[in-house]
């Protein structure tokens, strides 16, 4: 497996384009499966995920090709992909992409709404906790699905049509707001989401699915309506800009006391992140191109985070914010409300000094005058961009295992920083040499 070293103690000073949102891209190309004319989706990021979908998609019988020069620098729409459905002859995702990427459930409700029928492998665990898909499956009954669990899969059926319902969600749920909400654009009648998710992702799906032709009343709010059609279009659509990945280099610049532009991402999408950002001590002000990040003191000042649902503090800035949080001044509390066992980073970063210690859902920082760098292993995406911030300013040299879990999730990050100044490489792996018989 690759690594990635750091040699840190350099402030990062210059600009980083912020790629498409990966969280937003992958319902975007679920919905490909909503029509038979093309979608083409913009500002794609190159990832891991995105060509897990994109291979699921595949199998379905979606046809995709790509536009521009493919190499994309997430800003100004460099990359285009074009997902054609129009010759789907395959209802079924399969476990063995299905395990390997959660979000692969987001073509169950395409798929039953369109073609009356799909077969998709549950998901199982996950590293940072239990995400049950039981919010999904309660809904599209509701709206006259016949599900079954068998053998370790979802088999969904409809007589004719989805018909519309009054859908009341138990609790928040990103994939089941998105899977619903592609599901009722092709229901007979209306539809209504209560205390439906409100993330900017959710809202990218919304707006892009009313450009495909879709009627759909609330976007931003907790309750979506929704009157279904007879059919969708295709449409050319950019997906937004990556709020996390904005997040996460916003950290990396505070913690190395730099002074970091990055471009393409509105501050709107970031607002209790800034929020956060300015209790620290961070500047951060918008400018004619995405924002600017700079710490304004000569030690961040400690401060206390609890994640929540949006327009909550996003769960998936909470590695990252703990650990640019380990060289603040004072005592920082981080209570985790959203996943459990998302504290995987912490003995990684206490490994490089940091002085943490975890009590249930809450995490109490103690700051400390400097980290160390160490050996360290990534766990999960976003435990694992904060060894990475981390590394940047430690003393010495840090080497970060498993990095594949980045790959998931940030595109070319290593150019990314070092064009920044940053002291990093990617270390390829070594493939083990064979052994000829005799």
């Amino acid at each position: 497996m690759d690594k990635i070293r750091i040699i840190g103690g350099t402030p990062l000073v210059g600009t980083i384009p912020i790629s498409g949102a990966k969280n937003a891209a992958l319902p975007l190309m679920a919905a490909s499966l909503l029509t038979d004319d093309a979608l083409t989706l913009f500002n794609l990021p190159y990832l891991a995920d995105i060509v897990t979908m994109a291979n699921l998609l595949a199998q379905h019988g979606v046809s995709l090709s790509m536009h521009g020069d493919g190499q994309g620098n997430g800003y100004g729409n460099g990359r285009g992909v074009s997902l054609d459905a129009s010759n789907i002859h395959n209802l079924t995702a399969p476990y063995e992409v299905v395990r390997t990427m959660r979000a692969s459930v987001l073509v169950l409700g395409p798929l039953l709404a369109r073609f009356g029928a799909a077969r998709v492998s549950l998901p199982g665990g996950c590293a940072i906790g239990t995400r049950p898909i039981d919010l999904h499956l309660k809904a599209l009954e509701q709206m006259g699905a016949e599900i079954e669990l068998l053998d370790g899969y979802i088999n969904a059926k409809v007589a004719s049509r989805l018909h519309g319902a009054d859908i009341q969600f138990e609790k928040v749920s990103v994939g089941a707001t998105e899977n619903i909400l592609m599901s009722a654009c092709l229901a007979d009648g209306e539809t209504i989401l209560r205390n439906a998710a409100r993330e900017p992702e959710v809202c990218d799906l919304a707006y892009c699915l009313q450009a495909m032709g879709a009627q759909i009343e609330g976007i931003g709010t907790n309750e979506l309506r929704i009157q279904g059609v007879d059919r969708l279009h295709g449409c050319d659509y950019s997906v937004i800009a990556d709020r996390i990945e904005a997040g996460s280099f916003a950290a990396a610049a505070a913690i190395t006391g730099g002074d970091v532009e990055l471009l393409g991402v509105r501050a709107e999408l970031l607002h209790s992140v800034i929020e956060k950002f300015n209790e620290a001590g961070i500047s951060v002000t918008s400018t004619e191109r995405g924002i600017r990040v700079k710490r304004t003191g000569d030690r961040i000042q400690g401060i206390d985070i609890m994640t929540q649902p949006y327009p909550g503090f996003p769960t998936d800035m909470q590695a990252q914010m703990m650990a640019m949080l380990t060289l603040a001044e004072g005592a920082s509390m981080v209570t985790e409300t959203i996943f459990e066992n998302r504290y995987m980073h912490v003995p990684e970063l206490t490994r490089m000094g940091a002085k943490i210690i975890v009590h249930g859902s809450s995490a109490m920082i103690r700051g400390v005058p400097s980290l160390r760098g160490a050996e360290v292993m990534a766990t999960d995406l976003r435990a694992s961009v904060s060894l990475v911030i981390a590394a940047l300013a430690a003393e010495g040299e840090t080497v970060i295992h498993r990095v594949y879990h980045l790959d998931r999730g940030y595109e070319r990050l290593e150019e990314k920083l070092a064009a920044c100044g940053a002291n990093i490489e990617r270390i390829a792996s070594r493939q083990p040499a064979k052994v000829e018989a005799a």
